[in-house]
């Protein structure tokens, strides 16, 4: 081991050529997987970049291969626990297939951020884009800017082959379809801001299950995801009790409704029943524990990943279908008193 590096400086790519008893083009070419590496020459200069703990230098290997090996992510909506835990899962996958990421988060939705978003990560040579932002002009304005790199979008819009969502629809649906067999009729929806792609789908869910199963229909309450709007949307509400369950459209809402009902000197599942959206980790020490619709971000992240690097495409898209949401029965739900 040469003194530099014995000192404490980086190994280089030349260091571990000359551990190695190799060229650094040698060194390079294993770096890049070459065919014409023999096994125990590769094995050897594997065995040394352990040894020295070295570790490539991106832009450098960008330039010899031409690659990146990077993935952008354009976020208009970090601070959301759905997207934030999605940004998550998406390095997390693409650290485990050998990519980087690079994020643009763009604060406005308006063209302007996003072109400045798109131009940052292009400037980083990303390799494949995905995009999570909730509203649909974000997608409109992406559809007129002839991305030359693949994207797929994390939310349940009519673009096959783009699309990698969870079915929030369907979520939707089996929080309501939960509190009717339960015994509920008189049934509200706090639902997320109206230009939100997920809260409309959220929505949705909920109206199509109430007509499904003809029980009167209460128009939404638009929130705006906090549990400040849930908290005074409840005290609101409760003055008229005319109602004995609530679907909440994000876990947040869902435990600001829950203080109000017990500053109405209420409790749950007794007089009012609960769900949310999302399944945070705190929603399981909620009390009573939050009833909630969990979301596979996990699985979210891996096929997303898997899609920009052409493991499958807009049919393997079509035929496996959005992720299935699963129902977690809690404490806040139960059949009504009355």
């Amino acid at each position: 081991m040469s003194e530099e590096v014995a000192r404490g400086r980086a190994p280089s790519i030349r260091d571990v050529a000359r551990e190695a008893g190799v060229s650094h083009q040698t060194v390079s070419r294993v770096l890049n997987h070459h065919p014409s590496i023999r096994p125990e020459t590769k094995q050897r200069v594997l065995d040394v970049m352990a040894e020295l703990q070295y570790k490539p230098n991106r832009a450098a290997r960008a330039l010899v291969t031409s690659r990146s090996r990077t993935l952008g992510i354009l976020s208009a909506s970090t601070t959301q626990y759905g997207p934030a835990r999605a940004i998550t899962a998406i390095e997390s996958a693409a650290r485990q297939a050998g990519y980087w990421v690079s994020m643009a988060n763009i604060e406005a939705s308006d063209s302007a951020s996003i072109a400045d978003g798109l131009a940052h990560l292009n400037a980083q040579g990303v390799e494949g884009l995905v995009v999570i932002a909730p509203q649909q002009r974000v997608f409109d304005t992406l559809a007129q800017s002839q991305l030359d790199v693949p994207y797929v979008t994390m939310h349940t819009l009519d673009t096959p082959g783009h699309a990698v969502s969870v079915d929030q629809v369907t979520g939707g649906r089996l929080a309501t379809r939960h509190l009717i067999e339960l015994g509920h009729r008189s049934i509200y929806h706090l639902a997320g801001p109206q230009d939100w792609i997920e809260a409309e789908a959220r929505m949705r869910g909920f109206l199509e299950e109430m007509s499904a199963q003809d029980v009167p229909t209460t128009a939404p309450i638009l929130g705006d995801w906090t549990a400040n709007f849930g908290y005074h949307a409840g005290r609101e509400l409760l003055r008229f009790r005319d109602f004995t369950a609530i679907f909440a459209s994000n876990d947040q809402m869902a435990l600001g409704l829950m203080h109000a009902v017990r500053d109405a000197g209420l409790e749950m599942p007794r007089d009012v029943s609960i769900v949310g959206f999302d399944d945070i980790p705190e929603a399981a020490h909620f009390w009573p524990p939050l009833t909630t619709v969990r979301q596979d971000f996990a699985e979210l992240g891996r096929r997303c990943v898997a899609a920009l690097l052409g493991e499958y495409d807009g049919s393997d898209a079509e035929r496996f279908g959005p992720i299935a949401p699963e129902l977690i029965v809690r404490g806040t739900t139960g059949r009504p008193a009355f």
